[in-house]
């Protein structure tokens, strides 16, 4: 298939997003699929952009045998609403013309959060007259609600109206989770073509990996049991909490809690821990993701952690899938919901209620003291990893592409063609 696929992150960016669809692109590229990818100049989610990149009108490079095009957008850190949306707006604009120049592709496919990518998709589906995917990874405008980054009322409205219009008009959607699925069938949208694909993690990129004995004594994690988030310090990751927590364990000096990554709310973080005096928080910046199983081989138990918002229980972070793969055992901190079903499913971890950060000290404390149980639920973590492989997910995708390519998007929920056969 010639596959064009319109997503507003791609590496080097190493967002969750930007993960995902590299990882599977790359897989379609070697099983040898046309893939070519829309994105912005990298600057996610500081609103930088990546040494070696300059945002142009269209700037173009391979990727793991995946035809990446960058265009011109303007930027803005993840932070504040207007900025935000400029950046949005100017991608959808940007991706939509050059998009529409280029050969005609089998069909479209785009990716949220973001889903004013989601628009560019569906115009490009238009001007190519092919059908067009939507890969739902969020339930946006919901989830910026949910924190406050926007107000009821009449603009919020006309976002989700135009949210339901793009559900009705692809082909297609490919949720990542059972619950989106739920939500939008909940909404009047058939459950016939949504298709639910969860996220998943690259397994020949991680596997239990020592302790870097360097980087632990260049960040002061030598001889220390640590807890350890890596991933977005953003508006709905609610790391306030670990702070909160941390400093009930100020008397526990073989405890630390790392955190490592970038986004709107890591230099109010920052300043903080620092005001506080929490000597027991060790933040660094977003590493290369290179560099994440030496980030990850630091950590005796990986964080997984979101706001307390109802809108986060249909969320499945792709970190916890990551720290699997690197036999790590998992502590949730989040809305309970499918990822803490996951969580129980493979006995991998530990869950506890967001916000309460008393429970949280309380449990690390009891797990630090603990090394036995963290092992047993470690063995337990990395032997589910393989039913979440970033393959298995690829392989997945690419059936729903498929099945809408050959005119049954209708029945993409399903996996079957009209006669009940296999494709």
């Amino acid at each position: 298939m010639k596959i064009l696929f319109v997503a507003d992150n791609y590496p080097p960016e190493t967002n969750a997003a930007a993960t995902r669809v590299s990882e599977r692109a790359a897989y379609w590229a070697a099983w040898g699929h046309q893939v070519t990818v829309i994105t912005s100049c990298p600057n996610f989610p500081a609103g930088r952009i990546h040494p070696g990149y300059r945002n142009v009108w269209r700037g173009e490079e391979e990727r793991d045998g995946v035809r990446v095009i960058r265009v011109k957008t303007f930027i803005a850190p993840n932070r504040g609403t207007l900025p935000r949306i400029l950046d949005f707006l100017s991608f959808m604009v940007s991706a939509t013309l050059v998009g529409a120049a280029l050969p005609r592709p089998d069909l479209v496919v785009a990716t949220s959060p973001q889903f004013f990518a989601a628009v560019a998709g569906w115009l490009l589906g238009l001007r190519h007259l092919r059908p067009f995917v939507f890969e739902l990874g969020d339930l946006w405008p919901a989830s910026i609600h949910a924190v406050g980054a926007m107000r009821p009322g009449l603009g919020l409205r006309l976002v989700e109206r135009l949210e339901l219009f793009l559900y009705r008009r692809a082909a297609a959607v490919a949720a990542l989770t059972a619950a989106f699925k739920a939500n939008l069938t909940a909404r009047g949208i058939p459950p016939g073509k949504i298709a639910v694909i969860r996220n998943g993690v690259d397994l020949p990129r991680y596997r239990p990996t020592p302790r870097d004995g360097d980087l632990a004594a260049r960040w002061g994690l030598s001889g220390k049991i640590v807890f350890g988030y890596a991933g977005t310090h953003g508006m709905a990751h609610g790391l306030g909490n670990l702070l909160d927590a941390a400093e009930r364990l100020r008397d526990r000096d073989d405890i630390r809690f790392l955190l490592v990554g970038d986004g709107a709310e890591r230099a109010m973080l920052v300043a903080e821990a620092r005001r506080r005096g929490l000597g027991n928080v060790v933040l660094q910046p977003a590493q290369p993701k290179g560099e994440m199983v030496r980030v990850w081989s630091l950590c005796d138990v990986a964080l997984i952690h979101l706001r307390a918002a109802p809108e986060f229980a249909e969320v499945i972070p792709s970190k916890m899938f990551e720290a699997m793969a690197m036999g790590l055992p998992l502590l949730l901190a989040l809305p309970e919901g499918e990822a803490a079903a996951i969580l129980r499913r493979h006995q991998a971890g530990w869950w506890v209620p967001p916000a309460d950060p008393a429970a949280l000290a309380a449990l690390v404390r009891r797990l630090a003291d603990d090394p036995a149980e963290r092992q047993r639920r470690a063995a337990a973590s990395l032997a589910a990893a393989p039913l979440h492989s970033r393959r298995r997910q690829a392989e997945e995708m690419v059936q729903v592409l498929e099945i809408v390519a050959a005119g049954y998007g209708d029945r993409a929920g399903t996996g079957l063609p009209p006669d009940g056969t296999a494709w």
